[in-house]
Parts: structure tokens; sequence; C-alpha cells
């Protein structure tokens, strides 16, 4: 296969308490690394006000300069106020988000080496994302089985059937390490949905804390982003991912902020081995 890399943040937060120091960096940093594909994976706002929009969306056209780009919605973008409980639809509360990011809240791409579908999982509150704990409301996401559905179909469709199949969503599908908390409501029947569709790889974001995992012979990878202050779990440094496919494995590079020299510099690697089509872990390394 053609080997492939993936710059993949989430959760930039554009708003009062962005670092743009940090924004500024990722400009400047995910250019000179020439990824194959750029993944933003949803929460580009705080509160999907205007102004934040407008600068996630002169990031996103930055991204989009360097190479193709796709981007979701997280729970910050959507303006589930507008229509609690799906009362009024669901239009309204993706209405602003569509102004500046385009109709489409589930885009694919398709480019040398990977197919990459996205699965809607931001519906503010509703009855699907609902929990027993009522902190849950306007935070918990939920993957329906038509966003499953939808995304097998597209696996199935794809014109280069050796090409890595990767789904993007932004509630984390592994537990968090430190929050101890799933980003989806009914998250077995999600983690079993996800591994149905054929994906390889699924790149996630939401609960501010990098990882890499594995459901199944499915990776999951996490990215902690939040370039913004005191966001990032355990006090812990900002991150984002570069993701790099070839035929025998998965690599994930962690780049943290470093504070001292404001650059983002290499820090844990966790590789996966790819056998038989299936990614059983190799290493980690710090």
């Amino acid at each position: 296969m053609t080997p492939v890399t993936i710059a993949h943040l989430a959760d930039l937060h554009f708003g009062r308490d962005v670092d743009l120091l940090q924004v500024e960096a990722l400009e400047a940093l995910i250019p000179e690394g020439r990824p194959d594909a750029i993944v933003v994976a949803g929460d580009l706002t705080q509160r999907a006000r205007h102004g934040e929009l407008q600068r996630a969306l002169a990031f996103v056209q930055c991204m989009r300069r360097t190479a193709p780009t796709l981007v979701i919605p997280g729970n910050h973008d959507v303006e589930w106020w507008r229509s609690p409980l799906s009362l009024l639809g669901r239009e309204p509360i993706y209405r602003k988000y569509r102004q500046y990011f385009g109709p489409d809240l589930t885009p694919s791409l398709e480019i040398p080496g990977a197919v990459i579908a996205s699965a809607l999982t931001s519906y503010g509150v509703t009855f699907g994302s609902m929990t027993w704990n009522p902190n849950d409301n306007a935070v918990k996401g939920h993957l329906p089985a038509r966003e499953l559905k939808r995304v097998t179909r597209y696996f199935q469709s794809a014109g280069d059937s050796n090409a890595t199949r990767v789904v993007v969503l932004h509630h984390n599908v592994l537990r968090g390490a430190i929050s101890h908390r799933m980003g989806l409501a009914r998250w077995r029947a999600a983690q079993e949905g996800l591994a149905k569709t054929g994906a390889d790889l699924v790149l996630c974001g939401h609960d501010h804390q990098e990882g890499a995992g594995q459901i199944g012979g499915t990776v999951v990878v996490a990215t902690a982003s939040s370039h913004t202050i005191g966001r990032v779990r355990g006090n812990r440094a900002p991150a984002f991912n570069v993701v790099t496919i070839d035929d025998e494995s998965i690599s994930v590079q962690h780049l943290r902020w470093d504070r001292p020299t404001l650059e983002f510099v290499a820090s844990d690697l966790a590789r996966f081995g790819r056998a038989r089509g299936t990614f059983p872990a190799l290493a980690r390394e710090s």
C-alpha cells in the first residue's frame, strides 16, 4: 500500500482561553511535516459563536492549503439550545456550523492509500445521548446504527480495496485514562459497531487526553489538542498526533507543547504491527 501520514487534531476550542502561540505554532509546523491528510475531529469552538467559528475557519483554510482536510463538529460546535430534544428538528442546532463549514456534517476523503469516513456523534441534548448522569447532558454523544451503516457502505464502495479504512468521530471511543469516562452513551454497542464497519483505524478527541489502544483488531487513537489554557486533563501539555501508516504498522507520534521553547516536540510513540488485517500492539516508546 501507499504509505500515508495523517495529522490528527481535535478540541481546538477557539474562544476566550485559546492560546494563540500554540495555534501559530501548529499553523507553521503542520505544513512543514507535509501530511497526506489532516483531520480535525470536532470542538473547533468553545460556544459556537460567530467570532470563534470565523477564527476556526481561518485555521482550517490554512490546513487546507497544506493537504486535504476533513473537519467534523463536536459537542461544543452544536447550538443544542436552539432545539433541545430536537423539538424544533435538528437543523437549527447545526445552522451556524454549516454557515462556515458547509452543509455536510459527515464528510469523507479518499487519498492514495486511505479512505477516510466520518461519523456524526454530536447531537446536543437528545434522548440518544442521555445517560442516568445529568452532567452528561450536552456533553455525551452517541453513534446511531444509521451512521455505522453509512460508513460501512462507503468503505465497501471505495475504489481501492487495499486502502487503509479510517473512521473519524468526535467523542472518545476508549475510556479516558485520567477521566475514566466514555465519550459515548451505549459505548459497548458503538465499539462493536465500529469494528464491524471494517475500520482499521479510528481517530477521535473529546476527552482532552492523547492516547492509543485497540478494539479487537482496530486501532483507536485519541488526541488531547485543546490548545487553550488549563483544559488538558491532569494539567498536562496540549498535544496533537501524527499518524503514519504503511504495510507493516500504524505508528502514532504524540507531539506535546513545550512552553519554554514555544514548540511542539515529539514525545511518546505508539506502534501497532499490521498482520493479516489486524493490528496487534508491537511497542510503545517514550
